[in-house]
């Protein structure tokens, strides 16, 4: 039983890697990487740092940025977010696919730069400063001068007013501590130092949060003698991969740190990616800090002495609304004109002239995060195709090379007669397999459901939601996973959602879903 008075972490559960926090007067926002997904780079909103909501993206417009032939993990990585003068910046890498040309071609790592009145938006059209690195963040100094940081560990450069032209050479102010992978540069000043913080290790189990200051902003830095100040050494332990943090100051005057983690779904598989975690800062009269006393990261904390921010659990979307919850998540830049929530009122219509999910060239899936090992989502879905190729339905989406989709399309039965179906489908780094297949489907809509218990799926349909029929399992989904993804990068989590295509055929035949839901069985 969960006691009064604690959280418990991670506080932004599923896909939400590598946050970035500020505060403005009584209000928190963070922003995550995306990658592939658009809208791109979602911001949340809290008031308490506990419980958030997602308030919208940084970049929601095809024409400010076309990401449509981005590989998997590749696109929006690690953003920051800064508030200075009444003005929002949010700094990230725009990472390319690798160029076939080699070190001499167009830059494959671009630093992006975007501004708002408002964190909802609307956010400028990006600006690029075409440095490469990764992890850009934002610092302006007592006198107003702008600078970014950048890895590998932590390199600086001044900025001008605008914040899209640099100012002189960039220098590195600190390396790090040796460890590989110094990234994720953060300066935070206070009572005249400054302190560079850094993740590094590795975004995986050997991930750290480690500290250096100094009294001059470049240097040179001093590292703190106790670092990393956070990382998980327990491989036993409920919440790893802890590292990726930045500090924020409650109005207050309590100290916190938000930092990226995994949870491992049975095993080493952190199925539901890298998500985002709270813990205290306590500062020490040496001047240096701790998070969490050195216990590393907590799975109880006591909660921040802030006033309760009440969310409203939404289980279903019945799709009534003139826009997209921002739950909502695109593979790369959607096909606007393949899409509606207009043509049928109350529905979300998916048109199947889209390439299938296995495809660079797909476009309109529409996912939102797991947030649970186990739960389960339906969805009522109305598609009626005529002729073999086209199918919508369910897909649990981990990238183009690993997704299971249980769908609705035609297929021949044993006397060579067309008939609707419905299949169950894995792809298991591009190795497809057949779960199960319902033959003789009856006319009108369907309901889809598929249930998750760790890494066992299953996956049903019924004709009036009150029996369900299986259409088949897959007992070890542990490829829907960071660690179980073998080709290409793999940074992100799974994704489930509603999808609908025609492959090589190009048919394009409405799907409409009346609604989804999704809920999460675990207390």
């Amino acid at each position: 039983m969960r006691q009064v008075g604690v959280y418990h972490n991670p506080v932004l559960r599923g896909f939400f890697p590598d946050p970035s926090i500020i505060r403005v007067e009584e209000d928190y926002y963070i922003v995550n990487s995306t990658f592939e997904y658009f809208p791109a780079i979602v911001i949340s909103h809290s008031r308490d740092l506990v419980h958030w909501k997602t308030i919208g993206h940084a970049i929601t417009r095809n024409d400010y940025i076309d990401i449509s032939s981005i590989e998997d993990s590749h696109g929006f990585w690690a953003p920051d977010i800064s508030y200075h003068n009444g003005l929002y910046y949010i700094f990230a890498t725009l990472r390319l696919n690798d160029n076939p040309d080699g070190a001499n071609a167009e830059p494959i790592r671009r630093q992006v730069v975007v501004t708002a009145t408002d964190p909802k938006g609307p956010w400028t059209r990006p600006s690029f400063i075409d440095i490469d690195g990764i992890d850009p963040s934002h610092f302006i100094d007592d006198d107003g001068r702008h600078y970014m940081l950048l890895h590998p560990g932590a390199r600086i450069v001044q900025l001008d007013d605008s914040c899209t032209n640099t100012i002189g050479e960039i220098t590195t102010i600190w390396p790090g501590t040796g460890l590989r992978c110094p990234e994720g540069p953060h300066i935070l000043k206070k009572d005249g130092w400054y302190y560079c913080i850094l993740a590094e290790g590795g975004t995986g189990y050997h991930h750290q949060v480690s500290v250096a200051r100094s009294r001059n902003l470049f240097g040179p830095y001093e590292q703190n003698p106790n670092n990393p100040v956070m990382t998980q050494s327990d491989p036993n332990a409920i919440i790893q991969r802890a590292g990726h943090g930045k500090l924020v100051c409650t109005q207050k005057g309590d100290w916190w740190m938000v930092y990226l983690c995994g949870r491992p779904n049975h095993g080493r598989f952190t199925t539901l990616g890298r998500e985002t975690a709270l813990d205290p800062v306590q500062w020490k009269s040496d001047g240096w800090f701790t998070v969490n006393n050195n216990k590393g990261p907590s799975t109880e904390q006591t909660i921040p002495s802030l006033a309760t921010f009440v969310l409203k659990e939404n289980i279903i979307d019945d799709f009534s609304e003139h826009a997209l919850s921002q739950e909502w998540q695109f593979v790369r830049n959607p096909d606007n004109e393949l899409w509606s929530l207009e043509a049928r009122p109350g529905h979300l219509r998916i048109i199947t002239g889209n390439a299938l999910p296995g495809s660079l060239r797909m476009k309109n899936i529409f996912l939102r995060r797991e947030a649970h090992f186990n739960y389960r989502a339906i969805t009522c879905i109305d598609f009626s195709p005529d002729i073999p190729g086209p199918e919508a339905g369910i897909i649990a989406y981990h990238g183009r090379h690993c997704f299971i989709k249980l769908f609705i399309s035609i297929q021949k039965d044993q006397i060579n007669i067309p008939g609707r179906c419905i299949k169950a489908v894995a792809l298991r780094n591009d190795m497809e397999t057949l779960l199960g297949t319902a033959m003789s489907i009856p006319d009108g809509p369907l309901f889809l459901k598929t249930e998750v218990t760790g890494h066992k799926r299953s996956f049903f349909w019924s004709a009036d939601i009150t029996k369900w029929i299986l259409v088949g399992e897959e007992n070890d989904a542990s490829y829907l996973s960071n660690e179980g993804v073998t080709i290409g990068k793999h940074h992100t989590g799974t994704l489930v959602g509603l999808y609908a295509a025609s492959g090589d055929t190009g048919c394009q035949i409405p799907a409409d879903f009346d609604w989804f839901s999704y809920e999460g069985l675990e207390k």
